[in-house]
């Protein structure tokens, strides 16, 4: 239902991906990321969450940890963690209100994590810390209005999310992820798509200080500075903070003033980026 007229969703399998081959097209997951706008309620339900799914992850990596320790040929399994699932809700009655997708998935994250370990491609996983990439994932249940500019999340409901491109292809997961004191959705979809025509113009690419990138045809590219910009703001504010009562209502509040500023500072240069990057891929 999600998927516009020309283009077909394909399921997974090897057939499917021979069929791929022959007909040259690519299947594409993409994600498509909007700032989300629940409620205050809908917010609370969504932290809840994150530290329900924090609480399993870390509680897991602890015994996992105690396990190897007793017996070091102990390894960890996906499934061997799920099934204890049910006895920890039946102790921690908390652990009901959250969505079981949730839970299972902060698991899947472990698992990822433990592979990444052991095929070198990351250090040893670390605990999660309160309000630090604060993340939940649902990989079913989900529906979206793109008119009304809602999606419908499981156990939360309807949620509005400010709308900044059509979404394409079939949803296959939703994450919601903290963001300062914001919340933001990643809606990661499929979708059948042609290999793009190569463009005939090549072009050299010189990385500079003064200049961000210099063309070999003679155009460039001057850089921007976000943090130059912002610095002096920045640290006015952090001098504020240093003077404020730790834990107190009004540091908390220069906090969020603080990490507000840092984001506008992300988005300011990764905005840059992108639209550099496509301009120069678009005609090149």
């Amino acid at each position: 239902m999600f998927s516009p007229p020309n283009i077909i969703t394909l399921a997974h399998g090897p057939s499917i991906i021979s069929v791929e081959n022959t007909r040259n097209v690519m299947l594409i997951r993409r994600a498509f990321k909007f700032e989300l706008k629940p409620n205050g309620r809908q917010a609370r339900q969504i932290s809840q969450f994150c530290g329900c799914a924090r609480y399993v992850y870390n509680r897991t990596l602890s015994l996992e940890k105690s396990l190897y320790a007793k017996d070091n040929k102990h390894s960890f399994r996906y499934t061997e963690a799920a099934n204890r699932l049910p006895e920890w809700k039946s102790k921690h009655p908390f652990l009901k209100e959250c969505h079981s997708q949730v839970l299972q998935q902060s698991l899947k994250d472990l698992d990822r994590a433990y592979t990444n370990f052991f095929e070198k491609r990351a250090n040893f996983p670390k605990y999660k810390k309160k309000f630090r990439h604060d993340s939940i994932r649902f990989p079913q249940g989900v529906e979206l209005d793109e008119v009304k500019q809602k999606i419908r999340l499981p156990k939360l409901g309807w949620v509005g999310y400010r709308k900044s491109q059509d979404i394409i292809g079939t949803i296959k997961n939703v994450t919601v992820i903290r963001r300062g004191d914001k919340w933001d959705v990643s809606i990661q979809t499929e979708y059948e798509d042609n290999p793009p025509a190569p463009t005939p113009s090549e072009i050299g690419i010189d990385m500079g200080v003064k200049r961000f990138a210099t063309l070999s045809n003679g155009e460039f590219f001057e850089p921007i500075s976000p943090f130059k910009r912002e610095r002096e703001k920045l640290a006015k504010l952090q001098r504020k903070l240093s003077r404020q009562k730790k834990g107190s209502r009004n540091s908390r509040k220069t906090k969020i003033k603080i990490a507000r500023l840092h984001h506008h500072i992300v988005d300011s240069r990764r905005d840059f980026l992108h639209k550099t990057s496509t301009q120069i891929a678009q005609n090149h």
